[in-house]
């Protein structure tokens, strides 16, 4: 499945209250993800909380995008991603 970074501004700041009422509200983001293959591995949020950088699994940025509009989320960009592991080119060093 695809990976994808999906970058959001807040131009008021994200606020997700503590407690059981945040776990309630991240929770029914992932459930209505779940319905079109979307699947939010874990977001980084800038220190101001005007932006996120979340990263999604997903079958296409268009499935982002219709989860997104029933989360009420903003979407600004997003940007298909592979990872990439500075050690494997290390151990690569190493072996020859």
């Amino acid at each position: 499945m695809p990976r994808y970074v999906v970058e959001r501004a807040f131009p008021d700041g994200l606020r997700i209250p503590a407690g059981d009422e945040g776990a309630e509200v991240c929770r029914a983001v992932v459930d209505r993800n779940a319905d079109e293959g979307v699947t939010w591995v874990h977001s980084y949020v800038s220190d101001d909380r005007k932006r996120t950088f979340c990263v999604y699994d997903a079958p296409t940025p268009e499935a982002i995008r219709k989860t997104a509009a029933s989360n009420e989320l903003p979407v600004d960009r997003i940007t298909e991603v592979r990872v990439l592991d500075p050690y494997f080119y290390m151990d690569k060093r190493r072996t020859e």
